[in-house]
């Protein structure tokens, strides 16, 4: 099994859900969190992954608990919950490193594929 990843963020004005337009408020949008988290999980995963691979996401469960405002430092952090061949089931959180809250959890699931072999699908 993977090693849990961590990663830190600090939210920007391009990080807001104006800027993304998930909202209209200058707040960490939901689109940014979960790229964070998919990093987390993809950070996890990369040690793993054999030569000319990579992984994709195939499913996402994350409940956005709380707001951050621009500045707020993020953690956001993976760490494998079940694998089964190629798929990787990762749970992910994410908190406030001042505070300590919790600002997002769930889970998130990806597969590994061979990068030329799905590339050729498209």
């Amino acid at each position: 099994m993977p090693d849990p990843s961590t990663l830190t963020f600090t939210v920007t004005d391009d990080d807001t859900a104006a800027a993304l337009g998930s909202g209209s408020l200058p707040v960490l949008g939901t689109p940014r969190l979960l790229a964070w988290l998919e990093a987390a999980t993809c950070a996890c995963l990369a040690p793993e992954l054999p030569e000319g691979s990579t992984s994709v996401g195939t499913r996402v469960q994350v409940e956005h608990l709380a707001a951050s405002p621009v500045g707020a430092t993020v953690e956001v952090s993976a760490s494998s919950a079940y694998v089964d061949g190629r798929l990787h089931r990762f749970t992910v959180s994410a908190r406030d490193t001042s505070s300590g809250k919790v600002l997002g959890a769930g889970e998130i699931t990806r597969v590994v594929v061979d990068e030329e072999r799905f590339l050729s699908r498209l």
